[in-house]
């Protein structure tokens, strides 16, 4: 659609910029940085980059853990943006020479009664027949590999092939890296997309963009915990836990810095509250599987707004009616793991000839266009710093 011209650096550019992204959470920000590497003028428009649903997520790539029944579209894409977090991850390292806090011990997944077992090996089952990497595990392999777990635990399995990342770094850095390539801040709201000046505009809002667009993307609120190590050491376990305590669905993802994350309610509401119950439950189901977390100092409790859409799939691709307008959006609980692929196709649609790629088809915008490609009307932008992650 573009063709690469040089970067600029310093204030806002006189001249029309190549590509203007709206939103400034890990999409919109590794979108500007693919786009300014290729020498295209970005701007990226955002009040406060990286304080919507990208500071409140846990971080986790689970491409395996998180295939659920009736997604199967969606756990590829998943699988191969994770398949890209490697590279992607030492790219930035080494352009920003930043610690993203990428980690690769793996998840396991675990059950503590014998009917949370059972509910677990039913997904596991399902896992295993998309041919994804699940490997069963005893009791006392379990023990092996994290003693720090619960005698009760009856059973779980690994996924070596989900893995971790600090998402409060990896924002910083993908800005770095965006700005360093050439991308310029614009530290401003936009509220209607008809006051974007750009040659290609990339939506990359959160939640906001069903106010600038009229897509179906609506707030699924999530409550989070954070916890840190007693005297400042690393955690007592190295893998991320995901597992059912009596009924309870709860990860604890550790932290080199001693941090311990804990989550995550899933709640079809737009507050931003912090409530007793929910705490409770996650501390109870979290202490149910790994007793020594009783012992870790509470330090922060949180709520941010996942970007849901009606099929739980990410939008990507051209706005129906305005092929200058792209979306990348409504990718609910997988906003840090899809950030590889979701930067990479979008910038492929900016600086290629047009052609999607396949990859794209069973997301696009038009999924949710009426019988005369209409999905509805931009308003106003009432959610600008709402990034377009979550996990």
């Amino acid at each position: 659609m573009l063709t690469g011209r040089p970067a600029t650096t310093g204030p806002v550019p006189q001249r029309r910029p190549d590509v203007a992204v709206v939103g400034g959470g890990p999409i919109g920000w590794a979108v500007a940085w693919r786009c300014a590497v290729r020498g295209l003028r970005v701007v990226v428009h955002d009040p406060a980059p990286g304080s919507g649903a990208s500071h409140v997520a846990a971080g986790m790539l689970a491409p395996v853990a998180e295939a659920y029944f009736g997604e199967r579209e969606l756990t590829g894409l998943l699988t191969e943006s994770a398949g890209r977090w490697p590279g992607f991850a030492a790219e930035l390292t080494e352009a920003t020479g930043t610690d993203i806090g990428y980690r690769t011990e793996g998840t396991l997944m675990v059950g503590l009664t014998a009917d949370d077992l059972a509910e677990a090996r039913r997904l596991w089952a399902y896992q295993q027949g998309l041919g994804l990497p699940v490997t069963p595990l005893r009791p006392s392999q379990l023990r092996e590999r994290e003693p720090a777990l619960a005698p009760r635990v009856r059973g779980g399995a690994l996924a070596a092939t989900d893995h971790q990342v600090d998402p409060r770094r990896l924002v910083p850095a993908l800005r770095l890296a965006a700005e360093r390539a050439g991308a310029v801040l614009v530290a401003e709201p936009v509220r209607r997309l008809s006051d974007v000046t750009a040659g290609v505009t990339v939506v990359a809002a959160g939640c906001g963009v069903a106010a600038l667009t009229g897509l179906p993307v609506r707030p699924v609120k999530g409550q989070v915990l954070r916890l840190r190590a007693p005297d400042g050491g690393p955690p007592g376990f190295r893998h991320v836990i995901r597992g059912y305590a009596d009924g309870e669905h709860v990860y604890l993802v550790p932290r080199d810095s001693g941090e311990v994350v804990v989550g995550a309610t899933v709640e079809e509401r737009s507050d931003l509250d912090v409530c007793a119950g929910a705490v409770l439950r996650l501390l109870r189901a979290a202490v149910d599987l790994l007793p020594e977390i009783a012992e870790y100092d509470l330090v922060e409790t949180l709520a941010g707004l996942r970007p849901g859409t009606p099929d739980n799939a990410p939008i990507l691709g051209p706005l129906p009616g305005h092929p200058d307008v792209l979306v990348a959006a409504g990718h609910h609980r997988h906003g840090i793991v899809l950030t590889p692929v979701t930067a990479d196709l979008i910038t492929e649609l900016i600086t290629g000839d047009g052609s999607p790629h396949t990859l794209l088809a069973p997301f696009r915008p038009d999924r949710f266009a009426d019988a005369s490609g209409v999905v509805g009307a931009a308003s106003t932008f009432s959610h600008p710093t709402e990034d377009d992650s979550w996990n």
